[in-house]
């Protein structure tokens, strides 16, 4: 075992289900310049896999965009039309990393984003919430992971401008991930 996974309790090495009853992919934009919607996607999959060092892991995801649930459906509607998602042409986002390296704050994952058939590069902090034994057999890890992309980086740059000389959504959204994953048997 080299010293890195000594210093991650429970480390183990193998592929990792994510479980979409114990993740949530949620993300917070500003709206009007005075706050903050939040929201989430409901429908999503993926998987990690760990390495023999953690610098050797990789995760892939894929989110229904047409999940998107922000607590208003007039406004997740907008959301899917052609002015944001376009989910009748684009149905799904998805993420690829492209590696996992150590920073001042800890680990990063590093990889592409691809929405509405666009392809960026985004890293993500994070964080290790643990790993552990569920009540049925099955081992558990969970993840916490930040990071932010530009909307119009991908092209979903509808905007109005305000009176005021803002505008109603920003351009900035944050992304936070809570994710738990089952290790495959």
């Amino acid at each position: 075992m080299s010293v890195m996974t000594e210093t991650i309790p429970g480390y183990l090495t193998g592929t990792w289900s994510i479980d979409p009853v114990h993740s949530e992919v949620g993300f917070s934009v500003r709206h009007m310049m005075v706050s903050k919607v939040r929201g989430k996607f409901n429908v999503f999959s993926g998987d990690i896999v760990t390495g023999e060092s953690p610098f050797d892991s990789s995760v892939t995801a894929t989110i229904d965009l047409s999940s998107i649930d922000t607590g208003n459906p007039d406004r997740d509607a907008h959301i899917r039309s052609a002015d944001f998602f376009d989910v009748d042409t684009h149905k799904t986002m998805t993420y690829r990393s492209t590696g996992v390296r150590l920073d001042d704050d800890g680990y990063v994952l590093d990889g592409e984003l691809t929405l509405k058939g666009v392809t960026r590069p985004i890293s993500l902090r994070l964080e290790l919430g643990g790993v552990g034994q569920d009540p049925y057999g099955g081992t558990r890890v969970g993840f916490t992971a930040t990071g932010e992309i530009k909307r119009s980086d991908f092209g979903v740059d509808f905007n109005a401008v305000l009176e005021t000389g803002g505008v109603v959504v920003a351009d900035k959204v944050a992304i936070a991930l809570e994710i738990e994953a089952v290790l495959d048997a």
